[in-house]
This record gives structure tokens, C-alpha cells and sequence, in this order.
């Protein structure tokens, strides 16, 4: 089990993995004070920080000013954000700057961003001079919650999100709740989609937590924030240390997400339409199929639609840029996904809201039904 400690208005997680085990601090004012948690880590008074152009505008000056504080020389590489910025081409040109920033295999780089930078930057660490350190510090919620915990990195391929990729893990992470009140509300609200997945997997007793107190967490309450961040964190962590590589119960974390990358494939990994946004409407559908076959009792689906229309989480493919969107065409894109398994999809479904489970006996009609469904719902 992860351990929880409190220090004032920080909250500390911590991930288990014998030597590779990590602490994941949650809190205001940790990137201001970055350099406190980050020198001890560090075996030269140098680093490289990854950022994107949205990122830098707030919070690069600040963290190298606590960096610098330390006597902790830095020197920023600046991506494009987006989700289409996590592929082969941006990947080498990073691996190329930081091999011409001269790194050494002790030289610890930093992601200061979201998923992609965090994906981007861990791969990179993985596979530059055969692997080097790397720390996490996450500005979007749904990569406090979600993808700077665990260690997986990568980048998408024409044929799916996050087919190339390898297991890596940060050596800190730091959660500053004070970024998310520079993140647009539209981002704001796709992470919230990766909160309550940890509500629907594992814990009814969150998601009834969420159903209370979600719109407060999404006004910027950080003391809500604080905790569900700590609360998610909690629940990756005792997978994570459980399952780093994802054998068995960490596929858990992917409730909503066969659906969801295959939305995302569709649009072409564009702005179009978000990670947490496809998850959102991945994890209704994936409630939705659970209900068809006969597993989970009957309006469950209904209940985290009610969630979701409440907090203004957009749950359904309405409005997205005019996709053509057609059931067929986004099975297709399921049979790509990485979970395929002796040529059978994986899905996460549900017994009921806190109790999910791995399956591979799921047949294409009722994947089919349960898509063409929720196109007519969205009026397409």
C-alpha cells in the first residue's frame, strides 16, 4: 500500500517499488520552492527542464528562480503543445537537443507540463544514453492524477496512442495545485474525466465524494483539489506498486479508455477532441456495454451521465468538429489497441460504480450496439 503524509498544506504519496520507489508530493507552492525537492536528487548543479510554449509562459521562470536559488544552473527546451506533439519526429528532435545540451548519464531532466510533455520527456529519459533520471511536474490535472504517476511513457504511432513506448520511472513528482488556476477551464474539465475513473474502478465511496463535491474541485477549491489529486494518487500508487508493468490489475487504469483511444485515433490525435474527453465518453460507453450484457444493474450508465451533465463534463460525441463518425470505423481502431490480446479486445467493464474488472470475452455486436448507440444519442 502507498503511505500518506501530511506537512502542513502538502500531502506526500508515496509508490513502492523497492529501488525505484518514489515520493509524490500534492499541495500549493511546489513549484515556487521546487529547488528544495528537487537538489537532493541531483548529482550535478545542472538540469534540463522540457516544457511547451503554453507552460512556459507561467511557470518556467518561477522554477528555475527556485532552482536557481540553489545554485542550480538550467537551461529549457520548449515543445509545441498538444497531443500531436507526442510522435517519432518530436521524439528525436528532443533525444538531439538534449544530446547537444551535452547531458551525462547523470544528468537529471525535468517535465514541467501535461501528459505530453510528461510522456515525451519520460521516453526520451529512457532511451538517451540507455537511460537517464528523470522528475515529473505536472501542470494539468490530468496529469496530476493520472500520467506522471506510474511510469509509463511514450508517443503515438498512425496506429494508435501510445503503441511506442517504454516503463520509466520518475524519481519525484511534484503536483502544484496553483497550476491548475492558470489551465483552461475546457482542460480542467477533461482531466476531471481521469478522477472519476478512479471512483468507478475501485472506490464507490470517492465517486459518491465526487458526486458532492466535483463542481468545488473544478471552481479551483484547492483544498478539494488537494484531495482528490491525493486520493488518485493514492489508488495509481497501490496499483503501480502492485503491478509496474501491467500484468493484471493495473489494465484497471484503462477504464474508459479502449473506446477512448479509439475516438482520439479517429480525429487524428487533434485538439479536436481531448484525452479526458474521449475517457469521459469512453467510460459512460464502457457502463453502457456492462449494462448490455447483463452485469451491471441497470442505470448505472445514467448515473455518471447525471455527473458528468452536473460538473459540465461532455459525455457524449455531439459537436465534435462535424466527425463522420461510424461504429465500424472505430472497432477497427479498437483492434490496434495495445491491450489486443490473442487477437481479442480487452475491455474494463463493470459489476457495478467501484467494482471493475478484465475481460477479453466481449463480442463485436455488442461493442457495435453499445457505439451506434451512443451516435445516436449524439445525433449523429
Amino acid at each position: 500500500m502507498s503511505a500518506q503524509i501530511k506537512t502542513g498544506q502538502i500531502e506526500t504519496v508515496q509508490v513502492n517499488l523497492a529501488e525505484r520507489s518514489y515520493s509524490i508530493h500534492v499541495g500549493s507552492g511546489l513549484i515556487n520552492t521546487a529547488g528544495d525537492y528537487i537538489a537532493p536528487y541531483l548529482k550535478e548543479a545542472r538540469t534540463i527542464i522540457v516544457t511547451d510554449s503554453n507552460v512556459e509562459k507561467h511557470w518556467l521562470a518561477p522554477l528555475q528562480n527556485s532552482l536557481n536559488s540553489h545554485g542550480i544552473s538550467s537551461e529549457a527546451i520548449v515543445m509545441e503543445p498538444g497531443e500531436k506533439t507526442k510522435n517519432f519526429t518530436n521524439l528525436e528532435q528532443l533525444v538531439c537537443k538534449l544530446l547537444n545540451a551535452q547531458i551525462e548519464r547523470n544528468t537529471v531532466v525535468i517535465a514541467l507540463g501535461g501528459g505530453v510533455i510528461g510522456d515525451l520527456t519520460g521516453m526520451a529519459a529512457a532511451i538517451i544514453l540507455r537511460g537517464i533520471d528523470f522528475i515529473q511536474i505536472p501542470t494539468s490535472l490530468l496529469s496530476q492524477v493520472d500520467s506522471s504517476v506510474g511510469g509509463k511513457t511514450g508517443i503515438n504511432t498512425p496506429q494508435g496512442k501510445n503503441l511506442a513506448g517504454a516503463f520509466h520511472q520518475p524519481k519525484l513528482v511534484l503536483c502544484d495545485t496553483d497550476a491548475l488556476k492558470t489551465l483552461p477551464i475546457r482542460e480542467l474539465r477533461a482531466g476531471y474525466a481521469e478522477l472519476v475513473k478512479y471512483g468507478l474502478i475501485a472506490d464507490a465511496p470517492f465517486f459518491d465524494w465526487l458526486e458532492k463535491n466535483g463542481e468545488r474541485v473544478l471552481a479551483g477549491d484547492q483544498d478539494a483539489q488537494r484531495h482528490a489529486i491525493v486520493k488518485s494518487c493514492q489508488a495509481k500508487a497501490d496499483v503501480v506498486s502492485e503491478d509496474e508493468r501491467e500484468t493484471g490489475r493495473r489494465a484497471l487504469l484503462n477504464f474508459g479508455h479502449t473506446f477512448g483511444h479509439a475516438l482520439e485515433a479517429e480525429v487524428g490525435y487533434s485538439g479536436t477532441l481531448l484525452h479526458g474527453e474521449a475517457v469521459a465518453i469512453g467510460s459512460v460507453m464502457a457502463l453502457s456495454i456492462s449494462e448490455r450484457i447483463g452485469i451491471c444493474p441497470a442505470g448505472r450508465a445514467d448515473r455518471l451521465r447525471a455527473h458528468f451533465a452536473k460538473t459540465n463534463i461532455g459525455y457524449n460525441l455531439h459537436g465534435n468538429a462535424g466527425t463522420d463518425w461510424a461504429a465500424e470505423k472505430l472497432l477497427d481502431h479498437m483492434r490496434l489497441d495495445k491491450k489486443v490480446a490473442d487477437a481479442k479486445l480487452v475491455f474494463i467493464l463493470a459489476r457495478d460504480i467501484g467494482d471493475a474488472f478484465i475481460t477479453n470475452e466481449v463480442n463485436d455486436s455488442d461493442i457495435l450496439a453499445t457505439l451506434n448507440e451512443a451516435l445516436e444519442q449524439s445525433g449523429n
